[in-house]
This record gives C-alpha cells, sequence and structure tokens, in this order.
C-alpha cells in the first residue's frame, strides 16, 4: 500500500531528494497507546521506548495517542504514557469509543492525523492494531510497514522501517518517500521496554472529534471475554523451552514439556510442528508465531530460520540443541550444544529436578 522501496539504506545515497515543502508541517512521532477496558497493552509501552528513541534523533517530540471514553481508565493510560517516555499526550475522550470498533476508532484517529500532522506514527501489531493501522492508513493515503523488527531515521529524516520478506527468507528496509505520515506496526516483545519514571510528567493536548453514535454500523451488544486469552504466555514469560522437527515425532515433543515443567517454564516450537498438528498454534514461536524475550530460551532440534530467529533474537540467552553443527541457530545463540535433543533433554531434565527446589523453579520462572 505503500510507494515503499526495500532498497538498503546505504543505497539510498543516489535516491535523495528534496522532500516536498509541505512534509514541514508534519512533525513529532506518534505512539498509538492501545486500551480495551482499562488495561494498556505492553506493545505500547515498548513502542514508546522505541519512539522516545527516534524522535530525540529527530529532534521533536514523543507522543502518546490515548483514545477511549471519559473516566479514570483513560486518564490512567494518558500518565502511563508519560511514565514510559511520552513529553505529550493526545486524548480523544469520547463515550463513543468506550469499546474498540474500527469505525469510529479510524475516524478518530484519521481527524486528529489531519489536524496535528505527526511525521511518524507507530502502533502494535495485535490484533486490534493491524485492524486500525490498515484502515487509517488507506483513509490518509499513506505508506503503512507491517510487522516491523527495527525502526530507524535515515540521514533525510525518513523512517526507515526493517521488515522480513519473501516468506521470512529475507529482511528488507523499507521507506515511504512521498507520504506524511509514515506509519509502521511493530509487534509486541520486539522492542525492548523502556524503564519506567514515575516521576515524569507531560501535558494533554485534548481533541474532540466528530463522531456520532447514530452513523455507526456496528453495535456493541454483549461483551464476552476470552476464555483461552490466559491459556498461553509465551510472549512475556521469562523461561521458554521450544522444539523443532529434530525432535522426529510428537511423542518425543514430551522431552520439552517435561523440561518445561521441571523448569517452571513455557515451551512452544517451530511453525513446522503446528503444520504438523504437534503443538497448537498459541504456541508457535516465530515471524509468523509469537515474538518472546525471555530470560532464557531453549531450543531443542531447531535449525533456526530467519523466520524462527526473527522471534526469539531479543532472548537475553539462548541455548541451542541440535545434531548439526553448521545449523543457522548456532550463528546467534549464545551457547550451542551440538548432541541429539532426543538424548539431552531427559538428562537436563533429571539434572535440573534434582538440583531445583520447588521454591528454586518458581524464583527462576519470575
Amino acid at each position: 500500500m505503500s510507494d515503499a522501496t526495500a532498497a538498503p539504506a546505504q543505497s539510498r545515497a543516489n535516491q535523495k531528494k528534496e522532500l516536498p515543502e509541505h512534509f514541514r508541517d508534519y512533525k513529532h512521532v506518534w505512539v498509538f497507546i492501545e486500551q480495551e477496558r482499562g488495561e494498556v497493552h505492553p506493545v505500547s509501552f515498548e513502542l514508546l521506548g522505541a519512539g522516545r528513541k527516534l524522535a530525540d534523533k529527530l529532534g521533536v517530540e514523543l507522543a502518546g495517542v490515548v483514545l477511549g471514553a471519559p473516566g479514570e481508565g483513560t486518564r490512567a493510560a494518558v500518565k502511563e504514557a508519560f511514565h514510559h517516555g511520552a513529553d505529550l499526550a493526545y486524548l480523544v475522550e469520547d463515550h463513543v469509543l468506550a469499546d474498540y470498533r474500527n469505525e469510529p476508532y479510524s475516524k478518530a484517529l484519521t481527524q486528529l492525523v489531519d489536524a496535528h500532522k505527526p511525521e511518524i506514527l507507530l502502533l502494535g501489531a495485535t490484533t486490534l492494531g493491524r485492524d486500525l493501522a490498515g484502515s487509517v492508513a488507506t483513509t490518509l493515503l499513506t505508506g503503512l510497514t507491517a510487522d516491523c523488527t527495527e525502526l530507524a531515521v535515515d540521514t533525510d529524516g525518513s523512517l526507515a522501517a526493517t521488515r522480513p520478506t519473501f516468506g521470512g527468507s529475507l529482511l528488507c528496509t523499507i521507506y515511504t518517500l512521498n507520504y506524511r505520515p509514515q506509519m509502521a506496526t511493530v509487534r509486541p516483545r520486539q522492542m525492548p521496554m523502556p524503564e519506567r519514571d514515575a516521576t515524569r510528567e507531560g501535558r494533554i493536548v485534548p481533541f474532540k472529534a466528530d463522531l456520532d453514535e447514530e452513523l455507526i454500523v456496528t453495535k456493541i451488544l454483549k461483551y464476552i471475554p476470552d476464555r483461552e486469552s490466559s491459556k498461553t504466555n509465551l510472549a512475556f514469560a521469562d523461561v521458554i523451552v521450544a522444539g523443532g522437527l529434530g525432535l522426529q515425532s510428537a511423542e518425543n515433543f514430551q522431552l520439552v514439556r517435561n523440561l518445561a515443567t521441571t523448569l517452571g517454564a513455557e515451551f512452544g516450537g517451530s511453525r513446522p510442528l503446528v503444520q504438523k498438528g504437534w503443538i497448537g498454534s498459541d504456541r508457535q514461536i516465530g515471524q509468523t508465531g509469537k515474538t518472546i524475550r525471555p530470560k532464557l530460551y531453549i531450543a531443542a532440534g531447531i535449525s533456526g530460520a530467519i523466520q524462527h530467529r526473527v522471534g526469539v533474537e531479543g532472548a537475553d540467552m539462548i541455548v541451542a540443541i541440535n545434531t548439526d553443527k553448521n545449523a543457522p541457530i548456532f550463528d546467534f545463540a549464545h551457547l550451542g550444544i551440538v548432541t541429539d535433543a532426543i538424548r539431552l533433554l531427559p538428562a537436563l531434565t533429571d539434572a535440573f529436578r534434582g538440583r531445583l527446589s520447588p521454591h528454586a523453579r518458581d524464583r527462576l520462572a519470575s
């Protein structure tokens, strides 16, 4: 949807041209603060950390954008935006925005952008964020780079948004050269969480959106919470054990589960395991699954293709177990063990079971 170019940053030297005069009206970096029923999605704070770096390099302000019904929850979201790095917050309060619906949220955010003209607008690549970002970018007739793994600012001030492409086999950097604002979505846990500073404050810019409930087609009849929403917590787990095709069978995947249970950890796997039906899609780790940033990640029998690397390279410690010494995962793992995971996993489980008390396992997981 963008007039984007996927050329590497260093190859853009010959492409640079004077930016259009009207681009000077677009300033500052915005982060959409995603919240539902008083709960702010953590990806919003992660984006504020990334946005802070972009804003500092551009010499502009970082703003959080909060949409919702008037009330304490909305105001609390504004305060948290300040605590996580925002200089100011655009606040759009309306009872029409009490629950997320694409039409009123798209109208409100589009009107806000038209009025205050941000240079960069970032949203989380969540179910809500993807839905909203696509419709807003389409309405604004601007470019949108989805599922980014890295954000930077080029020498001419253009947003350099890096994402996997060609089925995840390559990483490309995309520039939206001729349109503003420059929009991008980033998946949860892709960016580090900034340190919270409860002493930080900022200014609030209220905005009255032109919304009419009678003109909104969709209606909220009843809220039914997802009973499965807490089934897995891979994105925010501190210890994760995962398996790949090197385990050879669904029965052998139980070895991953056993080690995870012993460590008080979560378990997951690579995409081929989901395709084979060994695990559910909610346990998939990688580009098309969950992005994770655990303190410890143990990958057993996973080759480590770029699709998987994108989802795990933010881990503090990656331990890779594979029979192939040339497996790509050894290129980015912190510790590599060349052996058969089917033999090593039971030994690891027994060793940890003998050394870790239940209290120690709980402490490791926390």
